[in-house]
């Protein structure tokens, strides 16, 4: 075991809010605590990339890349981190792979020093052009294992998979453990066998939704990972990272416990304390507890604080226990697909149509999409009926190549886009429109919205878009996210 001290990477300027604060902090919220945070010299602050990119211009009316300059600008001794879906970008659908490479690129230019790049399938072939472009950047590629269990999940598939991810150039590796899945003994066992194989850094990254992240941690630690992320308290423990100093604390007499200042730590936690009075329309004492039904469900944290809010909008919150217990089953005929974003957000949404509708008498899109192949290879086979169903309604077969290669070019056409709209023609603006093009509208026209005091979500709307021949298409607004879902007529009024 390496003696070396643990590094911390800290998660509060992205995850941290993400998970406990529906990704609501604002940029000025963050800036009085930038100082003490560089001061503090983690490993890397994570500031951007997964939701933060859709919240800011969906919600805060905050320019993304924008806030990516500022605080790079006020911590510059600190390298910065982001979360990247590989060919999802921070979207939930593929994309092409010259806008892949032009995302990169822009967020290189505004301060971007380490991508932790993972598909929410751990299919490699959704990641190689995203690493790619970070090499040619010069900046650093971390691969992601992205951590579940079931029963096509083991530890060799998850070693062989770290393998993988070196071969193809990683310059470190990362356990994404969303859920707070990983058990302490498993938290050994595989840090163990990766620091045997490869030669790269491994990563930990937890949560804390089920009571076990600091332990995980700390039998992550004992068996020599390079570093892991914690956050600060109140935008800690529960459904996102360990604070920052508990885990610290629970290093004491160990040669590993690092030296990160306990006053300047104290006092990120009293500015973040009235950051979390400012966000209370948008925190839930159900983010707060230990809740152990997550080992069976398997929701990560951040999709957790969200799903509560979508089945009350659609006036289900009494059956939110049958909601969850329809997700193991949808996530066994979708292929034991591991939950996180964007699998946690469809397995979800399509938990929800069956406890409403009937076991899959509506099919929402991204779950087609999964069915027919378009989000890559699922780690085990799906329900051959299910992709049957899908493969009708949407009139074509399943595709069994890399999903990007299915895409054309769309970089000449988003800057044609730019301009039909009076936008600025830039690399900047036109990934953000491919991702977000109403959003990004709305910030760049639009007048500032009126603060969300409570919180205006997007209410689940379920509109007709079309009916043809024997199949209803719906369109459904899910938190702010667009799916269309189809609904086959069997006949004598019964819907498949």
């Amino acid at each position: 075991m390496s003696n070396e001290p643990i590094v911390f990477n800290n998660t509060v300027l992205r995850d941290g809010h993400q998970s406990l604060a529906a990704t609501r902090m604002r940029t000025e919220q963050m800036l009085p605590a930038l100082g003490l945070l560089d001061d503090l010299r983690f490993g890397a602050l994570e500031t951007w990339g997964g939701a933060t990119i859709d919240a800011c211009l969906r919600y805060l009316h905050e320019n993304p890349f924008d806030r990516l300059s500022e605080l790079k600008k006020g911590t510059p001794k600190t390298p910065h981190m982001m979360l990247l879906r590989g060919q999802n970008l921070v979207q939930y659908t593929s994309f092409p792979d010259d806008v892949v490479t032009a995302f990169v690129k822009c967020s290189v230019s505004r301060g971007m020093d380490i991508f932790r790049i993972f598909d929410a399938l751990n299919d490699t072939r959704n990641l190689t052009v995203a690493i790619q472009a970070v090499h040619e950047a010069g900046k650093h590629a971390q691969g992601v294992i992205c951590y579940t269990t079931s029963p096509v999940h083991t530890m060799d598939s998850f070693i062989r998979l770290g393998e993988e991810l070196e071969e193809m150039g990683s310059d470190s590796v990362c356990v994404k453990d969303m859920a707070g899945l990983i058990t302490p003994s498993a938290s050994y066992e595989l840090i163990k066998a990766l620091k045997k194989r490869l030669k790269v850094p491994v990563v930990l990254h937890t949560h804390s939704t089920v009571g076990m992240g600091a332990a995980a941690y700390f039998a992550a630690i004992e068996a020599g990972a390079e570093a892991i992320d914690t956050s600060i308290a109140p935008f800690a423990n529960g459904t996102g990272q360990p604070d920052t100093l508990l885990m610290q604390k629970m290093l004491d007499y160990s040669p590993r416990k690092p030296a990160y200042n306990e006053k300047k730590l104290h006092a990120l936690r009293r500015h973040f304390d009235g950051v979390y009075e400012e966000l209370s329309a948008f925190t839930s004492p159900s983010n707060e507890r230990v809740d152990s039904d997550i080992l069976v469900y398997q929701v990560p944290g951040g999709m957790l604080s969200n799903f509560r809010n979508q089945l009350k909008e659609q006036k289900m919150s009494d059956r939110l226990d049958q909601v969850m217990e329809e997700i193991p089953f949808v996530r066994e005929q979708l292929g034991w697909i591991p939950l996180v974003t964007p699998t946690s957000q469809i397995v979800g949404t399509q938990a929800m149509l069956n406890v409403k509708f009937g076991p899959w008498k509506m099919l929402s899109q991204p779950a087609m999409d999964i069915l027919l192949g378009k989000y890559g290879k699922t780690p085990g086979p799906v329900n051959a009926e299910r992709r049957k169903q899908a493969e009708k309604q949407a009139g074509q077969n399943a595709i069994e190549g890399r999903p990007a290669d299915f895409l054309e070019p769309r970089m000449p056409q988003l800057r044609k886009e730019l301009t039909e709209r009076d936008l600025p023609e830039t690399d900047e603006m036109a990934v953000l429109y491919a991702m977000f093009p109403q959003e990004l509208v709305k910030v760049m026209k639009g007048p500032p919205p009126v603060a969300e005091t409570p919180p205006q979500r997007t209410p689940v709307k379920e509109v007709p878009a079309s009916v043809s021949g024997e199949t209803s298409r719906y369109r459904m607004t899910v938190n702010g996210t667009a799916y269309e879902v189809a609904v086959e007529d069997r006949g004598n009024g019964e819907r498949a």
